[in-house]
């Protein structure tokens, strides 16, 4: 084996070790689950409003979408440089001896569905958490005076709105960056005809190469 190749498979060896480490964002889903849980304790006990424990837990929240498009990134990064090292030593027959993934990279950065499955869970308790602020919080003070309005009640929709516009901006930093990198490092070119391409590889619609 030459220095190249030699470098080539530790480069390969890497980027699954990261791909692995990003996939491990599973456990701040369930740091967020319990921590939660904590939250809405110190508000029985009075220790904690309503107002800021749900403040609190949707910016952990928040902080749990944040890394989930993070992780997307980079596992579809990584995934592109794995496909470009397999390139260099796996034939255009391989497409259909061994596995036909790495004749075409992802269209997108695409989330897995690994990931998509924390992004509900986050997603949903976030909802639920905002839902009965506003049932046990807003609801009742519509039909108060306007006088009566206490300004920290609107801090939980307040941090909804600047982190669904961090969010949003996140995603798309990170479908840019992910266009510039297959754009820039397309590797080497492999005959796909005739291979089938559709979900199972993060295509939006099926099509044949």
């Amino acid at each position: 084996m030459n220095s190249r190749e030699e470098f080539l498979l530790k480069m390969y060896d890497q980027m699954f070790n990261d791909i692995n480490r990003h996939i491990m964002v599973v456990w701040q889903s369930i740091g967020v689950l319990i921590g939660a849980f904590a939250i809405f304790a110190l508000v029985e006990k009075n220790v904690l409003s309503l107002d800021l424990a749900a403040s609190i837990i949707l910016l952990l929240t928040a902080w749990l979408v944040a890394h989930l498009f993070d992780a997307a990134y980079w596992y579809n990064r990584n995934l592109a440089i794995i496909a470009n090292i397999e390139r260099q030593f796996l034939l255009d027959s391989d497409l259909k001896d061994i596995h036909y993934y790495f004749g075409s990279h992802r269209q997108n950065n695409k989330m897995i569905e690994h990931l998509r499955i924390q992004l509900a869970l986050g997603v949903a308790l976030g909802l639920v958490v905002l839902l009965y602020h506003f049932l046990d919080r807003v609801m009742p003070g519509l039909s108060e005076s306007f006088s009566q309005f206490e300004p920290i009640r609107a801090l939980p929709y307040l941090l909804v709105i600047s982190a669904i516009i961090f969010l949003l901006k996140m995603k798309k930093d990170a479908a840019e960056k992910y266009q510039e990198f297959i754009r820039n490092s397309p590797g080497k070119i492999v005959d796909t005809n005739g291979i089938h391409y559709g979900k199972g590889h993060g295509h939006d619609s099926p099509h044949s190469s």
